[in-house]
């Protein structure tokens, strides 16, 4: 696959940075860069963008977007990622917004959609369980149909920013005598100011709590907010999932670690030379830089091939290698920072470089990537099963 791009895609790619390099505010990429971007940060870059035509340019013309090629698709997630922009809120963009956009009523997109876009509603995911992570079909909460609408009972957790939520899907048992488990799920939207919803944040290993679990108690959810057919919600499933497999590969922000690790490389200092130079790191950053080109070739052939509204399954390799790689890269990160680089938040006077200070928090945070979307482990049975054919 030819990787160089045509005078007409370098002219796309340098528009979009006059718009991310001269609209979003410096002190937010910035903060993107180190990590450490806030809510408040999310939520004014996106609005930013929105008004620019690129918050949601994969959604139909119709709804905000763009009707670009699979490589200005390529492009535009590339760029945001390498130019520290925040990315637009995958709960919104990628999941929810597509799905009302393709399976909901005419009723749900208007109420929804412009929303959605822009951030006023800020949507939280409500797929997994404490025993259905990556066996999401084996889900147990119930939303059990009374008239007009649906009362919901269960549990949810792994709720990534879900303290900031207003609404959330939710993917929810309407059928628990299907003959399949999948074939008995429905997706449901969820406004999370109703009575008998229990919020609750989950502390990680980095120090964070950027992830929460939910409790609902009779919950109760009109059947106007019932997306597509009842019992259907795998199929709207699956399409979400491989939308967020894509985005949780982080090409863009791999390519960019990438580029600071390797001009930092060049002058730390060793005893033999520079870091640079040591033979051990010199391979790690080879072996990082093929892979990275590998994935920048399997991404343009996943957005590609979701463009007819099909999640590819290669969206899974995807996942796999890209949260390697860019794992792989944080943990690289760490041995360049050295001393500095296992400093956290503390009272103590000693300071280090911004860069080096936050390597520790990000290199245990990157950690939770082999999770996300569907372990590795179970998207290599996926690749082994839909891609090899075994």
């Amino acid at each position: 696959m030819d990787l160089e791009l045509s005078t007409e895609d370098v002219k796309f790619r340098d528009g979009l940075r006059e718009v991310f390099l001269g609209a979003i505010p410096a002190e937010i990429r910035k903060r993107t860069a180190l990590s450490e971007v806030t809510r408040d940060d999310i939520v004014t870059s996106q609005r930013i963008l929105n008004e620019h035509g690129l918050a949601v340019p994969h959604w139909p013309q119709e709804w905000g977007g763009r009707g670009w090629s699979p490589t200005q698709s390529h492009i535009y997630a590339s760029e945001l990622q390498r130019n520290a922009v925040p990315t637009p809120l995958a709960f919104n963009v990628s999941m929810v917004g597509p799905i009302i956009a393709e399976f909901g009523s005419d009723e749900q997109k208007q109420k929804f959609l412009p929303a959605t876009a822009n951030v006023d509603i800020w949507w939280s995911q409500g797929f997994s369980e404490p025993e259905a992570g990556s066996d999401l079909a084996g889900l147990r909460t119930t939303a059990r149909r009374e008239g007009d609408h649906y009362v919901l009972n269960g549990q949810k957790t792994w709720t990534t920013l879900g303290q900031y939520g207003d609404w959330m899907f939710v993917l929810a048992r309407t059928n628990p005598d299907a003959p399949r488990k999948q074939q008995g799920l429905s997706f449901l939207l969820l406004d999370l100011t109703t009575p008998g919803i229990e919020r609750r944040p989950i502390k990680l290993v980095d120090g964070s709590a950027e992830v929460n679990e939910f409790f609902f108690d009779n919950v109760v959810i009109p059947a106007e907010n019932l997306v597509g057919e009842e019992n259907k919600g795998w199929t709207y499933a699956k399409y979400l999932l491989g939308n967020e497999r894509n985005g949780i590969a982080q090409v863009g922000t791999s390519q960019r670690v990438y580029a600071d690790l390797a001009a930092a490389a060049a002058d730390l200092p060793t005893e033999t030379g520079t870091l640079a130079q040591d033979p051990e790191f010199r391979a790690a950053m080879h072996s990082a830089k093929t892979s990275l080109l590998a994935l920048e070739a399997t991404q343009l052939r996943v957005t590609g091939a979701s463009e007819n509204g099909q999640a590819s399954p290669v969206s899974s390799l995807l996942k796999l290698e890209g949260t390697q790689t860019l794992q792989a890269l944080t943990k690289l990160r760490m041995r360049a920072a050295g001393a500095d680089g296992m400093l956290l938040d503390t009272e103590s006077p000693v300071q280090a470089g911004e860069a080096a200070a936050v390597a520790a928090a990000q290199y245990l945070n990157q950690r939770k990537l082999s999770i996300f979307g569907g372990s590795n482990e179970i998207q290599r049975g996926v690749i082994a099963k839909t891609i090899l054919g075994l």
